[in-house]
């Protein structure tokens, strides 16, 4: 059994591509770990993060997302079963604009003007 949880929140500072880089590659390690995959929008200083793995690696994490200093005001926007993970090759895909990949980051996707793509389309669907 999977779950899904969809989140936002505001970061506390505004994010460079150094900070953003390090942040990733944290992420990504804490979350392969889990069993976790899924994908962070970064636009306007706020986060939007869809996160996608067993329940139990799915409440630790949200546990320690709320505790996380680098964000506030983070809104719980959708939790629930899914049947099929939607970023099954990512432990955290990433989006932003494209002056924030100054380190050739995989799984980067530019956003566009209007602060979104396919990806981030993806990550807002609230089906599973």
């Amino acid at each position: 059994m999977l779950e899904r949880l969809l989140y936002r929140s505001k970061a506390t500072n505004t994010l460079g591509s150094l900070h953003l880089f390090n942040m990733l590659s944290e992420a990504r390690a804490k979350n392969a770990s889990l069993g976790i995959t899924g994908h962070l929008l970064y636009t306007e200083e706020v986060f939007v993060q869809c996160i996608e793995g067993p329940p139990e690696a799915i409440a630790s994490l949200w546990e320690s997302l709320q505790r996380d200093p680098r964000h506030h005001d983070i809104e719980l926007l959708a939790r629930g079963p899914l049947e099929k993970r939607r970023f099954t090759d990512w432990s955290m895909a990433f989006s932003s604009y494209p002056s924030l990949n100054r380190f050739n980051m995989p799984g980067f996707f530019a956003v566009d003007r209007d602060g979104m793509n396919a990806e981030a389309e993806r990550c807002a669907q609230l089906v599973s």
